[in-house]
């Protein structure tokens, strides 16, 4: 009986339509035809009025909707007396939404899944409590804190793992499905399951700041952003209006009966067009968020769907992001485990991807790192920090020869990157790392080369040769290099075919993210200000999920389209079916719902869509649309 109210309260247009036409039935029946009748206008009068209201204020805002022919068809009903077929049709628009709502839940069924499984609460062990444990909310965690994880219980949030081994289930962050396995000093994500043993886990965020939380906060973001559904719909709204009147003008003149006229209109209501691209773009949004891809509304996936160009930032993206310490070499007169170990302590404050190489070098090699004094770094250049009363400077050899003139270029091999290291004002050497191409990295470039991407291209702050090797290595023979975010930015902008896609990571990469038509986030290693600029955000540490991203696109658009079209269609037949009077008002009313309904069913296939295949070449694959993209052209090669 609770449900049943509550559904009655969010619909309220469909209870007080039920209760109209059931007082309207009972006056009928009791001999009061004419109050029956009276009431029934008023009320869907009433109705007409607050769609006008509601159509005078769109037109203000400059957008102009399919809610004309519904107006129409409810004035003609009841300008012909058909009163219950003109409820029908108020029964059949409030009932549209209410199908919508309920295909939406069920669209986005991987979202909603996502929030009911944020953790709330933590057991958390304090200084001086023994092993006593607390229960606290999950919002509640200080950086430090000590927590216990249960078995089968959700990590509340990113931590380091105390126990010695504990196996861990994080479909939910990246979508893989096999358990992982972590040792003690791994991190641990917040949002992993823990397994069948009961372990121990030290903070490392806040709730706030952990992975798991970003993805809410993406995830509600995608659940609140409007889709492009109602723009969708209105590319057909004057040209269906417009047949729709003409078949509906044609039968009343051929018949000169003026029942025609509303009998036709009755069929042509929009709700197959206003329902039919909501429905499959939720399914497009929820299909992505169970492949470990949230996308931000519906928009995005449109703008994935008709993608022309696709930018790459290298490090960590179109690469593996963990480089490895090949070869350590001092200035003379400097020890290499010094060298290291002075390069490893300022990098301890930096985010960039080199630094964390750095770091895992001197833990391997047993060198402990400096607290510094003082450390800052400058995004893309390096890191400055004093050790021990001495200024140690790491980055590109352009920062560091500003610092220390005596600095030297090393060589380097194809695929080599170097930090190079100043003390105190003086060159103290170089550190060369290698970062490989990830596996699956020519396998997308190939992929989206075959399915509509005309143009694939590189933006990288790191070192041409370094660049143009792993360029080589995958497949894109377009490589910007040595650039500021600022350039990569305004390269990005210039890109021509649009719309542009840029995938990238870390915080360096969050301005052309933000700035490029649309941008995709590799956020498996918690990339925060990647993913709060990024439109979708690619949870499993895998590049394949940005062509499978594309795929989703492309298969939830046409979807749409078909969806709409299969409303046109069986509308447009009916209508005509309807020219020869074979249709009454009030069948016609209800003969609409069968075609909301077909329409619904078919956009829901979205959910589901064709299985991703890497291995697929394609041809173009493109989602055919007048004005998906801009005349092609180019950008400089190389930045200003």
């Amino acid at each position: 009986m609770r449900r049943i109210l509550a559904a009655l309260g969010r619909y309220p247009v469909i209870t007080a339509t039920v209760a109209v036409g059931i007082i309207a039935a009972a006056l009928a029946g009791a001999g009061l035809s004419a109050w029956a009748t009276g009431i029934t206008t008023a009320y869907v009068s009433a109705i007409v009025v607050w769609t006008i209201i509601g159509m005078v204020r769109d037109v203000m805002r400059g957008h102009v909707g399919l809610d004309v022919l519904a107006v129409v068809a409810m004035v003609a009903t009841l300008a012909v007396g058909e009163t219950i077929a003109a409820l029908i049709i108020v029964l059949m628009l409030s009932g549209g939404e209410a199908l919508e709502d309920y295909a939406g839940r069920r669209a986005t069924r991987e979202l909603t899944a996502l929030l009911d499984r944020a953790p709330q609460i933590a057991h958390v062990r304090r200084p001086g409590a023994g092993d006593e444990t607390r229960d606290l909310p999950a919002d509640e965690v200080a950086v430090g804190d000590e927590l216990l994880v249960r078995p089968a219980e959700v990590v509340p949030v990113d931590g380091t793992l105390l126990s010695e081994e504990a196996s861990f289930d994080e479909s939910s962050l990246t979508g893989e499905s096999m358990p992982v396995t972590r040792t003690a000093g791994e991190t641990v994500l917040s949002g992993a399951v823990n397994g069948s043993r009961a372990i121990r886990v030290r903070a490392l965020r806040r709730s706030a700041d952990s992975q798991y939380q970003q993805i809410i906060a993406l995830v509600r973001a995608a659940q609140e952003s409007r889709a492009p559904m109602v723009r969708l719909a209105d590319r057909f709204a004057i040209p269906f209006t417009a047949v729709s009147l003409a078949i509906a003008g044609a039968a009343w003149g051929l018949s000169g009966d003026s029942v025609r006229f509303a009998e036709v209109l009755v069929l042509a209501t929009p709700c197959p067009l206003l329902i039919a691209a909501p429905v499959a773009f939720l399914g497009g949004i929820s299909r992505a968020a169970k492949a470990g891809i949230i996308v931000k509304g519906g928009t995005v996936i449109e703008q994935l769907a008709r993608a022309r160009s696709a930018a790459f930032d290298k490090t960590g993206t179109l690469t593996q992001g963990r480089p490895v310490l090949v070869d350590v070499r001092p200035a003379p007169g400097i020890d290499p485990d010094r060298l290291l170990a002075w390069a490893a302590s300022a990098e301890q404050y930096s985010a960039h991807v080199l630094a964390d190489g750095i770091r895992r070098a001197a833990s391997a090699r047993g060198i402990a790192v400096e607290a510094a004094d003082d450390a800052h770094e400058e995004a893309t250049n390096g890191v400055t920090a004093v050790i021990g009363g001495r200024r140690v400077v790491v980055g590109k050899p352009a920062y560091v020869a500003a610092l220390a003139p005596d600095t030297t270029l090393t060589a380097l091999e194809a695929g080599h990157a170097a930090a190079y290291v100043a003390v105190d004002g003086r060159f103290a050497g170089a550190l060369v790392l290698a970062d490989g191409a990830r596996p699956e990295s020519r396998a997308v470039v190939r992929w989206l080369r075959g399915h509509g991407v005309e143009r694939v291209t590189m933006l990288t702050g790191d070192a041409r040769p370094t660049a143009d090797a792993v360029a080589a290595s995958v497949g894109v023979d377009e490589v910007h290099a040595d650039l500021l975010p600022a350039e990569k930015v305004h390269l990005a902008a210039m890109m021509t075919p649009r719309p542009v896609l840029m995938v990238g990571d870390g915080v360096n990469d969050a301005p052309v993210l933000a700035a490029a038509d649309i941008g995709i986030a590799m956020g498996a290693r918690g990339a925060t200000a990647a993913g709060d600029a990024a439109d979708a955000v690619v949870l499993k540490d895998s590049l394949t999920k940005v062509a499978e991203a594309v795929a989703i696109g492309r298969d939830t658009l046409r979807v749409a389209y078909v969806a709409i079209w299969i409303g046109i269609a069986l509308s447009v037949a009916a209508m005509l079916l309807a020219t020869t009077g074979l249709v009454p008002a009030v069948i016609g009313a209800l003969g609409q719902e069968v075609i909301d309904l077909a329409t619904i069913l078919y956009a829901l296939r979205a959910l589901r869509g064709r299985p991703f295949d890497l291995s697929d070449r394609g041809t173009t694959g493109a989602v055919d649309d007048a004005h998906a993209h801009a005349p092609a052209g180019s950008v400089p090669a190389e930045a200003e």
